[in-house]
């Protein structure tokens, strides 16, 4: 019997799974066959999970495929505010996610009525917000981006245009230095990519000379500064694919190496370090909350399930409308 306090208790199906891996896997396979689901997975989640998801990627492209798939069930293997993005663009759709405790840092750092209050006092700014936020603060947003195409829809806009961008003030700062702008920053950040250690990665550097140090730009500007490439999840990927270099210092959430290893077995990539790291990476702690037996329980019985208000829905959907609308003007 599925015991609902579960989820309330613990925020997920806390359930044994009496199976092995390798039988887990089968049964996955198996129920996401039964119930047409489809199942996404991020760059920073586990090898194990990246491996039996149908499409592995950042997080609206991600939202997107699963929303051209005849697909009846979403199980996201990510944090909240994607699977929130899924449901968005997938009202029809059930979407799921393993475990409700896998927030985000940055999501978090960005509080609604604090946020509010901010906007409210800022009324000629136009509000551009990173998609990795809640539905709720996108809801307050005019034009959502991701780190692949801010600057281009950024620089799209009249020069004389005020604007604020949320949450992320690296990336923020970052942007602001790519694009000419001065535009207002919220003042949060992702606990990963604002934590990792400039002196071990110079150390690094040091001992690998050879190697290239590529970094999203959600870091700090130090990083970013002996940085070699900067780009989204999906930049650093295609860039280690496409270089000629054959060693690379990453600075990013650790679970995308599984993919640049899988694209690229021979080159070798060395997880940068964060400051307070014991294992000489930087994970994001509510990626890892998703495991293989909290899928098997979350496609088994459906549960926990996300779900949004419809007047928030259409809010939240209209500053993400307005991307794609640009991105498409800009052949993006």
């Amino acid at each position: 019997m599925i015991n609902k306090n579960d989820i309330k208790n613990f925020g997920f199906l806390n359930i044994p799974v009496e199976l092995n891996k390798s039988e887990i896997v089968e049964e996955i396979i198996k129920l996401k066959k039964e119930k047409n689901a489809v199942i996404l997975g991020h760059f920073y989640i586990d090898a194990i999970l990246q491996d039996i998801s149908d499409y592995i990627g950042d997080s609206l492209q991600l939202s997107q495929q699963a929303a051209d798939t005849d697909a009846e069930i979403i199980v996201f293997l990510g944090v909240n505010f994607m699977a929130e993005t899924a449901k968005i663009l997938s009202p029809d759709k059930k979407v799921i996610i393993p475990d409700l405790n896998a927030g985000c840092s940055l999501a978090d750092s960005c509080p609604y009525d604090d946020f509010k209050k901010f906007v409210e006092k800022h009324p000629e700014h136009t509000v551009i917000s990173y998609v990795n936020t809640t539905a709720l603060i996108k809801t307050l947003t005019d034009i959502a981006v991701t780190s692949s195409n801010a600057k281009q829809i950024i620089g799209s806009l009249p020069k004389e245009e005020k604007i604020i961008f949320a949450p992320d003030k690296n990336l923020g700062n970052y942007l602001n230095s790519i694009t000419g702008r001065n535009m207002l920053l919220w003042d949060g950040a992702c606990h990963v990519h604002k934590e990792f250690d400039l002196n071990a990665i110079l150390r690094l550097k040091n001992e690998n000379p050879d190697a290239k140090i590529i970094a999203h730009p959600e870091c700090e500007q130090p990083v970013l500064i002996v940085a070699e490439h900067i780009g989204s999840t999906s930049s650093l990927l295609k860039f280690t694919k496409e270089n000629t270099a054959d060693k690379f210092i990453v600075a990013t959430e650790s679970g995308i190496l599984h993919q640049m290893k899988k694209a690229s077995p021979e080159k070798i990539f060395i997880p940068a370090p964060g400051l307070d790291s014991t294992c000489g990476c930087n994970d994001c702690n509510y990626m890892k909350l998703n495991t293989i037996e909290k899928l098997y329980n979350c496609l088994k019985y459906e549960l926990p399930e996300i779900n949004i208000e419809e007047e928030i829905r259409i809010k939240a959907y209209n500053s993400i409308k307005r991307m794609l609308d640009i991105s498409k003007s800009l052949n993006l």
